[in-house]
């Protein structure tokens, strides 16, 4: 089969590869569809230490079951349409016993830690797969899992009806996580330095946009997400917070990145900083927002392409000139 490989940091290609084999207790996806994420470009950057190389990366991404392990318990079976959590948590570590998994000292994900889904086919845990109800696209199933992590940082922000909150970015998760903040009562403001990107935000819910915290009416805001990952952006979210305001490190930064944030200020105004990483307890959640049309996922797929043009869609991801490019590794029709 046919599967993009990452031999080293930098180097990629399109690549004839093994049949995945289902062990006893996973299952082979044919898949559908699968998102190109900015964790895949710190992996094909080398900037995400837990990928080893060389490495199938996607992570995001739903598809039909092919093959089904002799010990699968769970009645999937081959034939069945599957949105797929690509968290692999080892249940037996302090953190897993503490019930956050997402911080396993023994982490892993589909497509980050071992091969994933910018494949044709990809053999899984059967436990990792949900249903995928009849009436949502391989396209959508496979924005899940973006879905479950902007659910699981709503939750660890914290969210009370009728606060200002500032999203730092426009792109994919800036979006998904506009539109949970304003469910959630929320009046949110959105920056992103491409001017493009905002007209969306405004349709999400955006009760103001601007390219610039500068540029904003207001600049007291209860409390701030970053989605970029970019130390600049993070210190302007931070130095848009009110006294008592909470800021999230949502985006995925460069592993030696650093900020400058004032000690002072944290003891000072009591600013809250928290992290979210991943998806924990979320995907379920996030499954059934989808389902129902809680979150509006239309807009966000703006590029449809194949294995063979996975660098091009890379490149457009790099360049902001899309919302959420997808790969579609086989031929035909997908639903």
């Amino acid at each position: 089969m046919r599967a993009v490989v990452i031999s080293k940091p930098g180097s990629l290609s399109v690549e004839d590869v093994p049949e995945p084999v289902p062990g006893p207790g996973d299952v082979v996806v044919d898949v559908g569809a699968c998102g190109i994420c900015g964790t895949d470009l710190h992996i094909v950057d080398g900037e995400f230490p837990p990928s080893p190389y060389p490495l199938v990366p996607g992570h995001e991404f739903a598809g039909t079951v092919s093959a089904v392990g002799d010990a699968v318990t769970t009645g999937i079976a081959v034939g069945d349409r599957v949105a797929v959590d690509p968290s692999l948590f080892c249940g037996h570590c302090r953190q897993c016993r503490r019930g956050r998994g997402n911080l396993c000292e023994n982490w892993g994900a589909t497509g980050d830690t071992v091969d994933g889904a910018f494949a044709e086919r990809v053999a899984v845990p059967a436990a990792t797969c949900y249903p995928l109800a009849a009436h949502l696209s391989f396209a959508e199933g496979a924005l899940v899992e973006p879905v479950s992590c902007a659910v699981h940082g709503v939750r660890r922000l914290g969210v009370d009806v009728g606060e200002r909150i500032l999203v730092v970015g426009a792109g994919t998760m800036g979006l998904i996580m506009l539109q949970l903040l304003v469910a959630a009562g929320a009046r949110v403001s959105v920056v992103d330095r491409v001017a493009g990107k905002l007209p969306m935000a405004e349709r999400l819910g955006a009760a103001e946009v601007a390219t610039s915290v500068d540029d904003l009416p207001r600049r007291a805001f209860d409390a701030a997400v970053d989605v970029t990952g970019a130390p600049p952006a993070i210190e302007d979210a931070f130095r848009s917070l009110d006294r008592g305001g909470r800021i999230e490190i949502f985006g995925v930064a460069a592993e030696d990145a650093m900020v400058r944030l004032s000690p002072f200020r944290i003891y000072n105004d009591e600013i809250t900083v928290v992290g979210s990483m991943a998806v924990l307890h979320s995907y379920g959640a996030a499954l059934d927002l989808v389902a129902e049309r809680q979150v509006d996922l239309a807009p966000l797929v703006s590029h449809t392409l194949g294995l063979e043009d996975f660098e091009h869609a890379l490149d457009l991801v790099r360049t902001g000139q899309t919302v959420k490019a997808q790969i579609v590794p086989a031929e035909g029709e997908h639903r």
